[in-house]
């Protein structure tokens, strides 16, 4: 079983700000074994796409595996889309069923990620071809869903059983830091190869502290963990302003 790290975003992103190694190491020393990479797509070209993959290549030496992967974002960047697998750069700002069909075609591994933000998720309900070219739908995205589960996530993947749930870290910055996890069912030691093969042939589950992730994403434990996210979203401009009260004094 190989623990991993699932929507992580480097300073090959425009808006990241870790290097490949930091990551590797990090995530490493988190007690994950591989971290599936989601760069943005805008800036990127195939040029730039083969030295991103050796580049991880390298990175990986130092800890974690890092499995390549590319974001890809629509036209109006509404829905966003993790693509993995040993195939070509696929173009920025492709419409979603174009690249969704290219990225399959390629034997590539494609999420669709966080349904809530902007109810992306309205695209699958309008477009049903879309979910037989996806692998999974990201039910936890930690950046935009806090402590708990999306809604729209949860219901997606109850209403599409054939699709993995995964939980994401979308992370940028430490404070995306965060027990979630997808378990990826994999020979070990594992490769980027055996990692990609597992996720097409949807041999991978979510886990989050630990637990099995569909203890989080329904009944009591999804109750709790939506009531957490609440108490949480109700304090946090509470603890935003006593952040800068503190960092006044210390000026």
């Amino acid at each position: 079983m190989i623990r991993t790290a699932a929507h992580v975003h480097s300073d090959w992103s425009y808006d990241g700000s870790w290097t490949l190694l930091a990551l590797a190491q990090e995530f490493g020393d988190r007690g994950y074994d591989a971290v599936l990479m989601t760069e943005h797509d805008r800036g990127f070209d195939e040029s730039r796409w083969r030295d991103y993959k050796a580049a991880c290549a390298v990175a990986s030496k130092g800890g974690a595996l890092l499995v390549p992967g590319i974001e890809y974002s629509d036209p109006r960047n509404l829905v966003h889309v993790a693509v993995w697998g040993d195939l070509p750069f696929l173009g920025e700002a492709r419409a979603t069923d174009e690249l969704l069909a290219d990225a399959a075609s390629k034997g590539g591994a494609a999420m669709f990620a966080h349904p809530d933000r902007r109810e992306a998720w309205r695209m699958l309900d309008r477009n049903r071809n879309l979910v037989s070219s996806l692998v999974g739908i990201e039910v936890w995205n930690r950046k935009y869903d806090g402590w708990a589960p999306g809604k729209a996530g949860s219901r997606l993947c109850e209403k599409e059983s054939g699709l993995i749930p995964f939980f994401g870290l979308d992370f940028h910055t430490r404070r995306q830091l965060f027990p979630l996890a997808m378990i990826v069912d994999a020979e070990q030691p594992g490769t980027i190869e055996t990692v990609i093969n597992s996720l097409l042939a949807r041999r991978c589950r979510p886990t989050a502290f630990g637990l099995r992730g569909d203890w989080l994403t329904q009944g009591v434990g999804h109750a709790a963990a939506r009531s957490a996210e609440a108490c949480r979203r109700f304090a946090r401009p509470a603890v935003r302003r006593w952040r800068r009260f503190r960092l006044s004094e210390k000026g």
